[in-house]
């Protein structure tokens, strides 16, 4: 049986905890307090962070790769592309959303006001600029859900929670979001403080 540690806001969770609804697999979630962290978390990561996946003598962090583990050890529904070109492009989108957006989180959270406004607008600008990709397609590998969308959904969800607004060129963006937040999966994953944030 897999353990995920996970944050009850915390958007790295979220991805890791859709990935294995998505799967349908037995699993456990222990909800961590962000702010009263156990103390065997720092053990099972340096980092201190969560998701945390526990599955007997493994112990992984950081939510891409968790994420591609449960991929490979579950590969129904196969959520990272079977092809090593395609494959390598989707792990380099997946780098990118962390450089250029998941890494201006940290600073919405906690940073000082001009820094966060810095942060919203990258945040709005980076996304405003891949929204024409959702015209003409479904997902953003194309008509199947991958772990891209995962790894995104996350941000989209908490939009209005970060005070970012979305110019009108964006819609697209957000049609696509919906798609996403209707899933079966998406929804089960969601915990009650996720649900709160989005109005």
């Amino acid at each position: 049986m897999m353990t995920l540690y996970s944050g009850t806001t915390c958007p790295f969770s979220q991805r890791c905890r859709i990935v294995l609804y998505e799967k349908g697999m037995d699993f456990q979630i222990v909800d961590v307090d962000l702010y009263n962290k156990p103390e065997d978390l720092a053990v099972m990561n340096p980092y201190n962070r969560v998701p945390v996946l526990v599955e007997r003598d493994l112990i992984l962090y950081e939510s891409n790769i968790v994420n591609e583990y449960i991929d490979d050890r579950f590969p129904h529904p196969q959520l990272m592309p079977a092809d090593p070109v395609m494959r390598a492009r989707a792990r380099l989108f997946l780098f990118r959303f962390e450089q250029e957006l998941f890494s201006n989180i940290d600073v919405i959270e906690k940073g000082a006001p001009k820094a966060v406004e810095k942060a919203r607008n990258t945040i709005r600008d980076s996304l405003t600029q891949i929204a024409p990709v959702f015209v003409k397609q479904k997902y953003m590998l194309g008509d199947e859900f991958s772990m891209l969308d995962v790894a995104i959904a996350p941000l989209l969800w908490r939009l209005d929670y970060y005070g970012i607004q979305l110019p009108k060129p964006a819609a697209p963006l957000m049609k696509y979001a919906e798609r996403i937040f209707s899933r079966p999966a998406y929804i089960e994953a969601l915990t009650p403080s996720e649900k709160v944030m989005r109005k």
